[in-house]
Formats: structure tokens, C-alpha cells, sequence
């Protein structure tokens, strides 16, 4: 059947129907759930509009008919203080019947050949199955921490100046906010037009987004939330510095006659029950987002690691079945900025993994003893002792899901 469909890429203007029939039909979203957010129908037929043009979607057609689809959003990434080229990966679907003749693997195979030609060294993605993405060379490099906090165990404590204010979507302090926090946080995607857009798509119109300015008038914070049935559900909290946070905790404890809870996800990998007064908290820890280096040249060239004292040397020897470029070993030479050179060929210390442990090793979700420990990585004492030097030590902050 494979041999008769027909590859191509999605246009907004002749494919969008298909395009979201596919999506409500694999992920279960039916009419009646959508238009409980408020949407009408057109609103309901436009809402991925902006997917198809701007992001590089490609499908399988068996005779006109859509099978499978498979999108890629150009985005940037803040990877240890160096802005990447990235692709989130998004809309990924294909009809049951359609299944096991490795539509999939062919579209995504094209779709990272071409983020490659693009300069878009690192794939990243929210799976559906996280066995199914491994088996392909991916792997997890962030983690989602969910927190409910009881109405009693708000903090009371807290002593610190500055303000709150309530304010729209459109309050300029928002964005430029973001873009701060994102330039100094490992791992934040930098988000442009559509991210934002994707952002608020699914939000009601009780929403409500609060920033917190410091005793100099300055925003240094901002959390959006929403009030429902005594449930406060905190969206996304962002501070830049302690005060910020105090001001944006103290002015969630002001809700207290008027929730049993606050619930929420933290995206920064580190618990926020130390923080509070009673830490007798509920938190729970889930994967989150998976990624997987599209090509190892191009993204250590970009690398930076720390502590280096000059002419450090190792060799990746990297296991890669799915993208044969990266099936090989590569030499590693590190200045004393940190900068890589990087040849493609055998060289001094070798380290032995496969392409998604290298993913998950160099953005920091797990070092290279708890790997070598596990079985993932194979290398001599001396090599991961260096490693540990001069990997960062700092896991990568996700939130965004487009």
C-alpha cells in the first residue's frame, strides 16, 4: 500500500481540513469539548491555521486522502546561555489502518534530514510514546513537577515590598519578561508569534495574568492562573530573582479564604517544598519533553561546557541506527572558553553511547557517573571524571508545548 501513497508537504490553504480531522481524530478531541472552551465552528477549522504556515508539515496521501502527518516548528532555545536553532515536533499522527507500514519513520526521517540542511541541530518533542521515540533515538531531557498545596499550607511569612498588578495578555511587561528569564535560563525556548499564540489557544476567558514589581517599579515576575470550583490552577510562574518570587507567593497566600488549594507545575526540576513554611506537600514527577540531537557536528560546534583548562580531548562514539551521519565516532578537542572542535574519526578517551544518551547527557538531564552506572555510557574513570568537569550541571527548564 506504502508504494502507491504519495508524499508531499501540507498547505493551509488546501489541506487544513484534513489536517485537523487527522489530529481530533488520533487525539480523541471531539466538537462538543471544543466548543465548551467557546470556540465556534470556524474558530474550531482556523485554529491550526497558523501551524500550516508557518511550521514545515509533510504527510502520506493515499489517493487524495491524508494517512499520516508529521510537523516541525522552528523555534530557538537557550541551551547553557548559547541561543540554538531548534525544531519542535508537533502533530504527529496517523489513521489506525494506516499502521505498521512505517509512514511514520519515513516522514520523520525526511523531517530531520531537512531541520539538518537548516542548521536546526536538535529535535524536541511531547510523546505519545516514549518507547516508540527511544526505539528511534530520542530520549528524555526534561522532566513536568506537578505540586497541590492546601489552603493551610499557604505560606504566611512573608516579608517583602513591591506590588502586584492584574493585567491583559497584551501588557508588554509579559512578553519582555519571558524574554528575560529565557535568555538566562538552560533549556527555555524562546517564544516568537506562534508560540504565544499556542500558548493562550486553549486558556478561558477567566484567565487571569499577574506581575509582580519590585520597590523600584520594576517587573521581575509574572504568574497566570485561574480561579475555579476554590481551585487555584497556576499556569506558569516566572520569577527572575528571589524577591520575585516572595512578592508572587505572598500574593497567592491573599487567595486564601478563597481556595481549599493551589495546584500547579514547576518546570525548573527542583522541588518547591523546601521553600514553603510546611512542606508537607503533595508533588508528583513525570517525563516530559524528549529530544534528540539531529546532528552531533553541528551541535557541539555550538556547545559550550564549563571549567575547561585548555586541550581537553575525548571521542564520542556514537550509536545511531536511525541517522546514519551521526553513526560514528567523533573526536573532541575543547578550548579554554569552552568552545568544541569537533572531527568526525577515532581520537583519544573514548566514550561509548547511543544517540539519545548523548542528548540527555549534554543538556544536563543526567551526568555521566549516573549513566555509567546504569550501562548507558561506557568509558575509563579518567574520561568521566572529565566529563563531570566539563559537562553543566543544570537541567533543562521546558514548559512550552505547541
Amino acid at each position: 500500500m506504502a508504494e502507491e501513497m504519495q508524499i508531499r508537504k501540507l498547505t493551509a490553504e488546501h489541506d487544513l481540513e484534513q489536517y485537523n480531522d487527522l489530529l481530533r481524530y488520533a487525539f480523541q478531541v471531539t466538537e462538543k469539548q471544543l466548543l465548551d472552551y467557546g470556540w465556534e465552528n470556524e474558530d474550531i477549522r482556523q485554529s491550526k491555521m497558523p501551524v500550516l504556515e508557518k511550521a514545515r508539515v509533510i504527510g502520506w496521501f493515499d489517493q487524495g486522502h491524508l494517512a499520516s502527518q508529521f510537523a516541525v516548528y522552528p523555534l530557538k532555545m537557550n541551551i547553557f546561555n548559547h541561543i540554538y536553532r531548534i525544531g519542535f515536533v508537533t502533530s504527529v499522527a496517523t489513521y489506525p489502518e494506516y499502521t505498521g507500514l512505517g509512514l511514520m519513520s519515513r516522514l520523520m526521517r525526511r523531517s530531520l534530514e531537512e531541520m539538518r540542511e537548516m542548521g536546526e541541530c536538535l529535535a524536541i518533542l511531547y510523546p505519545f510514546s516514549i518507547p516508540l521515540y527511544r526505539h528511534r533515538g530520542w530520549e528524555i531531557i526534561s522532566d513536568k513537577m506537578s505540586f497541590r498545596i492546601k489552603d493551610n499550607q499557604l505560606p504566611h511569612k512573608i516579608r517583602i515590598g513591591g506590588y502586584v498588578r492584574r493585567v491583559e495578555e497584551n501588557n508588554p511587561d509579559l512578553k519582555r519578561l519571558h524574554n528575560i528569564f529565557a535568555a538566562q535560563t538552560h533549556g527555555c525556548l524562546l517564544r516568537n508569534e506562534l508560540a504565544w499564540e499556542e500558548y493562550w489557544r486553549w486558556d478561558v476567558e477567566d484567565t487571569t495574568i499577574a506581575i509582580y514589581y519590585d520597590d523600584l517599579d520594576t517587573p521581575t515576575g509574572y504568574m497566570v492562573y485561574l480561579l475555579k470550583d476554590n481551585i487555584m490552577h497556576i499556569k506558569e510562574m516566572i520569577y527572575l530573582d528571589v524577591g520575585a518570587w516572595k512578592g508572587l507567593w505572598k500574593y497567592i497566600s491573599a487567595h486564601e479564604s478563597m481556595v481549599d488549594e493551589v495546584v500547579g507545575n514547576n518546570y525548573s526540576n527542583e522541588s518547591i517544598a523546601f521553600w514553603l513554611e510546611d512542606s508537607d506537600i503533595r508533588e508528583t514527577i513525570r517525563p516530559y519533553i524528549m529530544g534528540r540531537i539531529v546532528d552531533v557536528v553541528q551541535f557541539l560546534e555550538q556547545y559550550r561546557f564549563k571549567n575547561s583548562r585548555g586541550g581537553e580531548e575525548f571521542t564520542f562514539r556514537v550509536r545511531d541506527p536511525f541517522l546514519e551521519w551521526n553513526n560514528r565516532p567523533f573526536s573532541v578537542r575543547v578550548a579554554d572558553n569552552g568552545s568544541a572542535e569537533v572531527q568526525p574519526g577515532e581520537g583519544a578517551h573514548p566514550v561509548e553511547l547511543d544517540i539519545g544518551i548523548l542528548s540527555a547527557l549534554l543538556l544536563s538531564y543526567k551526568s555521566p557517573s549516573y549513566l555509567q552506572k546504569l550501562g548507558r555510557l561506557k568509558t575509563d574513570p579518567e574520561t568521566l571524571n572529565l566529563l563531570e568537569r566539563l559537562i553543566p550541571k543544570e537541567k533543562a527548564y521546558i514548559s512550552d508545548y505547541i
